[in-house]
């Protein structure tokens, strides 16, 4: 291929070059920042949406922002097999969380070409936006809208400008008012397929190309406060302190080994100390708290342990601890179903024995899980890493992701006409 030529449609190449062209729609010039009903979201819709008419998608933007194409199967009007992820991004992101599974589904639709006139469902191509949650705090609001699980109390949340989600709607030319119009119907669905780079480390270690997704973290998160007494740090003998941040400091550690202990995953990622003098006792410290498991039930026991042994610790310190659960997310199992049509797709790679992955992170499938069958497929990343510039794939991980999509998508339809007959 010249320097001068495009890339075939629906190929790696071309895909990589899609991201690279998102890339350039950001709300910062050092970084990628791409957010909720901003410029750079509805900059980012119209792009993708001249893509997917490219594809021969019929495109609109649905109530909530979302952007869909959608084309017709053997029928008009015959329920659609979606495939989709996110086009909003965290800030300082990289170039393929979210946005390599939404270019990817629509290089898919490329590939089928006229295939998809005998498919026995529509297919949709699906681009969420505020999967991240990155301007008002709330993630999956797209996705949610999507699945009928808007909640009227959303509309008060505010950005770091004051701007509540209701003006920032307005603002964006969406109506509130219709935003329920969104929701889709379960028997308007065949399934939900998402790809998505794995965001961890486990198919680069194995050496290996691609992965199933077995099970979607169920999380919960909450805002955790140790409380003491500020005094004066000079005058006050250790044997009169009640310091909070040293209670909130081996409470952190505690979190940390039960967690290594078992399967949950335990995340204390922002902390805050109260007055904050340098030569004043820290009388109280708030942390939040991420915690993730497999299973609701391992999730929720872990959270119980947790919560019984920092209330013991902060009690010997003559602290008190106080926790509010502020976000809760069922764990999301792929249906059996679509696992099986996954791994038969990327059988079509030559990978016979993929590897069946629990995603420790949260997604799209999440919310669409309350609606239609899910399933997902993961492609090696560089490293593991994510929400971070240095995010990177291969060439060689994207085409066969391709292949094993397109594959997946033709197992979907055997398995329905199966269903038929």
């Amino acid at each position: 291929m010249s320097a001068t030529e495009a890339p075939a449609g629906g190929s790696a190449a071309e895909v990589l070059d899609r991201c690279t062209e998102l890339d350039t729609i950001s709300a910062r010039p050092d970084g990628l920042e791409r957010a909720h009903l901003t410029p750079e979201h509805a900059r980012a819709n119209r792009l993708v949406g001249r893509w997917m008419e490219r594809a021969g998608l019929r495109t609109w933007v649905d109530a909530a922002g979302n952007l869909w194409g959608r084309r017709e199967g053997r029928e008009p009007g015959l329920p659609a097999l979606v495939l989709g992820s996110h086009l909003d991004t965290v800030p300082d992101a990289g170039s393929y969380d979210g946005m390599l599974g939404v270019v990817m589904a629509v290089a898919v639709v490329e590939r089928l070409g006229d295939r998809v006139a005998d498919l026995p469902f529509a297919l949709e191509v699906v681009g969420f936006t505020d999967e991240e949650g990155t301007r008002f705090g709330k993630a999956l609001l797209g996705s949610q809208a999507v699945a009928g699980l808007w909640d009227e109390d959303w509309w008060d949340l505010r950005d770091r400008d004051g701007t509540t989600l209701l003006q920032a709607f307005e603002d964006f030319g969406l109506d509130p008012r219709r935003v329920g119009e969104a929701a889709r119907r379960s028997e308007e669905l065949v399934g939900y397929l998402e790809a998505h780079i794995e965001q961890g480390p486990y198919l680069e270690a194995a050496d290996a190309s691609l992965g199933y997704v077995t099970t979607i973290a169920g999380a919960r998160r909450f805002h955790l406060a140790v409380h003491g007494e500020a005094r004066h740090a000079g005058g006050t003998p250790y044997s009169r302190r009640k310091d909070a941040l040293v209670g909130a400091a081996e409470a952190i550690t505690t979190i940390e080994r039960m967690a290594r202990e078992s399967d949950c995953i335990a995340t204390v990622g922002r902390i805050e100390v109260r007055p904050g003098g340098v030569n004043v006792i820290p009388g109280r410290t708030d942390l939040s708290l991420d915690l993730r498991a497999a299973t609701d039930p391992e999730r929720d026991a872990m959270w119980e342990a947790m919560h019984a042994e920092v209330t013991a610790l902060c009690e010997r310190r003559g602290l008190t601890f106080t926790a509010s659960e502020n976000h809760r997310a069922a764990a999301a199992p792929c249906a059996a179903w679509l696992q099986q049509a996954v791994v038969a797709g990327i059988g079509v790679t030559g990978d016979h024995a993929p590897m069946g992955l629990w995603s420790r992170a949260g997604h799209d499938a999440m919310a669409m899980a309350e609606i239609t069958d899910i399933g997902m497929l993961f492609l090696r990343c560089f490293d593991g890493i994510s929400h971070h510039p240095a995010e990177d794939v291969r060439a060689v991980d994207v085409e066969r992701g391709l292949d094993a999509f397109e594959a997946t998508v033709l197992e979907v339809a055997d398995a329905v006409r199966g269903r038929e007959g």
